[in-house]
């Protein structure tokens, strides 16, 4: 099987936070702490969305989408800004039960529909995205409710920071492979991703497995 050299490339990118971060899904990057300064938050924001597999594989399953399906670079930042909404609701105190199997699912969703090469609209890729934004940003919400503002401030940026390279360099990359969401590469990420999910659903769902 000749997989391009492009993603091959984002391939040896994402897997050793797949294999080295798997134990870390409970986003520990401080050290379990509530980040105190603003580097503390910032450093905790650059890392929460690649030390879970789940959240990385969905964030690698954006750019793919976006770069194989030719849609507008745009569409990234819905998910972005969705995710910015679901740590303000976190922090805000509002509920939302069974979140972290939210999350592993959203992986698996994403995943199967870029490995079976689905062809969505761009609006029924935005709102998908708008909605598994949100639960990955209440998910992020979990580390930094009832910090002060500055830890606070710097976590969102960080965590912006990071998805925005994320989603618009795999994007750029897919773009200049040149293939279509229906081809042998974008389906191999799906499969990948898909497979990331399923891995965290299930602990999520059967701890011990």
């Amino acid at each position: 099987m000749n997989i391009p050299v492009a993603l091959r490339r984002v391939i040896l990118f994402a897997t050793p936070f797949f294999f080295l971060t798997g134990p870390a899904s409970a986003h520990h990057v401080v050290g379990g702490k509530l980040p105190s300064t603003f580097l503390e938050g910032l450093l905790s924001g650059l890392g929460h969305p690649v030390i879970g597999p789940e959240h990385l594989a969905v964030l690698l399953a954006v750019g793919v989408v976006v770069g194989a399906g030719r849609l507008s670079l745009l569409l990234p930042l819905v998910f972005i800004a969705a995710m910015a909404a679901g740590v303000a609701a976190h922090v805000d105190g509002i509920a939302i039960p069974a979140t972290e199997i939210l999350v592993a699912l959203s992986a698996v969703i994403v995943g199967l529909l870029l490995a079976q090469g689905r062809a969505l609209p761009a609006a029924a890729w935005a709102i998908l995205f708008a909605v598994i934004g949100f639960f990955h940003g209440y998910a992020f919400g979990e580390s930094i409710s009832g910090a002060e503002t500055a830890p606070l401030g710097a976590y969102l940026v960080g965590l912006v920071a990071v998805q925005s390279m994320l989603t618009t360099g795999v994007t750029l990359i897919v773009r200049r492979m040149r293939v279509g969401i229906g081809e042998l590469a974008p389906r191999l990420a799906g499969a990948a991703v898909l497979g990331a999910g399923f891995v965290v659903l299930m602990g999520q769902l059967i701890p011990s497995a």
